[in-house]
């Protein structure tokens, strides 16, 4: 039976825990239902800084409804997962519905959504919760305060994580060594509070500006929080990623091997399938394709050497060899969350360099980037491509291959800019013509 709130069928979702423990009998179902259902193509969706279960649903349900009608002839069922991910409420997502997409609240003040969604996503901090949203609704004067902000935030996010978690936070190793813990935990929170509140300035008033004002480190302590959470979010879909949907989809093939399995993820999902590709028992090849939209994590990930340090390489080096097809990644350069704020969030511990513009864009966004803002880096072979060629074209039958998606994901104001501009029926044709779905 369709579920009556997707616009698709046949539909099943799976979720984890922070931990990638798969539920159950959601997983059974999935297992048993597309052998059941007769599907060829089994395409599955990882959504990024969702908070819910219905915020996620929605989203799945807008990106697969042109899917039928683009391949009316292929037999596709749809895959949901959901994990415990958090999006602020000042984040609007473009074409959702305002109950979704909320006006956005006055900064630096933690309002009412976002201090629920920090609870649900970090239990048992309620105290940790109240004296954050204290400190932003004061805005005391003395720089020890934002360093006390700081401390609570690092307490908030566990920067060292318990369990599992602690091994999936670094995107690139030095010498099999996950590189060290970015320099917003390291240093001076002060500094990284007037950091990001200079970068916010910029992108909520770009180029020449009358007068002269001092930016409020308060706006950019918000800013500090949002990242320090979005770092413990991008920890989480590595680990449920690799232990959770990688193992899901090697059951998968052990009970239906003849199904095609397609991963698609958004921003920190991305991130999430990615790392699935890890966690494929050996032998596993039934994942023919791997689409990334807006994938917020490091553009060096799949690179065996670094450009800077050729020591180090990503931790996801040779994992596109997993897939028996392309792994196509899609990026845009009005994507202010992976083009501006990504690479100042990510710079590492030890990186003195100054984040004000436009310093920020030409250094640390080469060093610290994300795919979804310019794409896989360092790849040799890697394809390149604009959006309408890609569909155009024949795509590589494997390797990385760059599609600039800038043409269609374009669309939002700041802090995160066209990072959820993703509800298009040319993205949706995308991973199709990447999974050569008929």
């Amino acid at each position: 039976m369709a579920d009556p709130a997707m616009s698709v069928t046949p539909y099943w979702e799976v979720a984890f825990d922070a931990d990638g423990d798969p539920e159950g009998r959601r997983r059974d179902r999935l297992l048993a239902g597309v052998t059941e259902r007769g599907v060829r193509d089994l395409i599955v969706f990882a959504h990024g800084w969702n908070t819910d279960r219905s915020g996620a649903t929605r989203l799945y349900d807008r990106f697969f409804a042109p899917l039928p009608r683009l391949a009316p002839a292929a037999r596709i069922g749809y895959v949901g997962v959901l994990w415990p991910a958090m999006r602020f409420s000042d984040e609007p997502i473009p074409d959702f519905p305002r109950a979704v997409a909320a006006e956005p609240p006055r900064r630096p003040v933690l309002d009412k959504d976002t201090r629920h969604a920090l609870l649900d996503t970090f239990p048992g901090r309620a105290i940790l919760v109240d004296q954050i949203a204290r400190l932003l609704e004061q805005q005391p004067p003395e720089e020890a305060e934002l360093e006390e902000f700081g401390r609570l935030v690092r307490t908030l996010v566990e920067v060292v994580a318990p369990g599992p978690q602690a091994l999936f936070a670094a995107d690139t190793v030095a010498e099999g060594v996950p590189q060290s813990e970015p320099e917003m935990f390291a240093g001076s929170s002060a500094a990284a509070c007037e950091e990001f509140a200079r970068a916010l300035a910029e992108l909520e008033a770009p180029g020449p500006r009358q007068g002269f004002r001092i930016p409020n480190p308060w706006d950019g302590a918000h800013e500090l929080l949002r990242q320090a959470t979005y770092y413990a979010m991008k920890r989480r879909a590595g680990t449920v990623g690799e232990r959770g949907l990688g193992r899901v989809v090697g059951q998968l093939a052990q009970a239906a091997p003849e199904v095609r399995v397609h991963l698609v993820g958004h921003s920190f999902g991305a991130r999430l399938v990615s790392f699935a590709l890890r966690g494929l028992p050996e032998g596993v090849r039934t994942v023919k394709s791997v689409t990334l939209l807006q994938g917020a994590f490091s553009h060096y990930a799949f690179a065996a050497r670094l450009p800077h340090d050729a020591r180090a390489g990503g931790v996801l080096q040779g994992q596109q060899n997993r897939v028996d097809g392309p792994l196509v990644c899609c990026h845009s350069r009005h994507d202010a969350a992976l083009g501006t704020m990504y690479p100042l969030a990510s710079r590492m511990a030890g990186d003195s360099r100054s984040a004000a513009e436009p310093v920020m864009g030409r250094v640390l966004g080469a060093k610290w980037g994300a795919m979804g803002y310019d794409g896989v880096q360092a790849v040799p072979g890697t394809r390149t491509y604009t959006l309408a060629e890609a569909l155009e074209a024949k795509l590589p039958a494997s390797g990385c291959v760059n599609v600039d998606a800038a043409a269609v994901v374009r669309r939002g104001g700041p802090p995160a800019g066209a990072h959820s501009d993703i509800l298009h029926a040319e993205l949706a044709r995308l991973v199709l013509a990447a999974g050569r779905v008929r």
